[in-house]
Formats: C-alpha cells, sequence, structure tokens
C-alpha cells in the first residue's frame, strides 16, 4: 500500500466511529469472525482497544491483519484503522 493510498483511507475513515471495541478478553474467535464480515461487507473499518485490554494496540492490529487478510492502514493510540478490498461492489477506489 503507499502513502498516496493510505492517506486517502485515513481521510475517509477519519469521520467514521470504531464498529468493534477489543475489551479484557483480547482477541477471540468470534471476534475476529465478526471483524472478517465486516471487511466483507464495508471494506475499511475502525476499531478500537478499551483501557481494560493488557495487550498492545499495535500487537492485536497485526495479528487482526494476519487472521483477517486485510492491510493494517494506521494504529493511531487505542484505534485501528483496516481495509480489504471487497470480492465485489468494491466502494474505495484507491488512488494509484
Amino acid at each position: 500500500m503507499t502513502s498516496k493510498q493510505r492517506a486517502y483511507l485515513m481521510s475517509q475513515a477519519s469521520t467514521m466511529e470504531p464498529i468493534f471495541q477489543i475489551g479484557k478478553a483480547s482477541l477471540t474467535p468470534e471476534i475476529i469472525t465478526a471483524l472478517d464480515e465486516a471487511l466483507e461487507k464495508r471494506e475499511l473499518i475502525k476499531v478500537s482497544v478499551l483501557k481494560n485490554c493488557a495487550d498492545e494496540p499495535s500487537e492485536i492490529a497485526r495479528v487482526i491483519g494476519e487472521r483477517t487478510r486485510s492491510q493494517v492502514v494506521k494504529v493511531i493510540g487505542k484505534k485501528m484503522i483496516f481495509f480489504r478490498q471487497a470480492k465485489k461492489n468494491t466502494k474505495y477506489h484507491l488512488p494509484d
């Protein structure tokens, strides 16, 4: 992913509210499945990490990216942005 594409996706995500919150249980198989389904429908999602989660947001983002085959656009504090282009009906056309 180029810096131009990353900047475009961050601008699109700036007005979004997080649709998932990672809490004390950290990453469960159910959360990974829900994130995977959300990425297929929305392509671009924002996730937040609650204060009671002991894991580092950057490590959580890396694991989510691997397990959902998505790009980690950015980790800012306790918020993470992920992108995965949908197989059909894509919403985001990334700049070259």
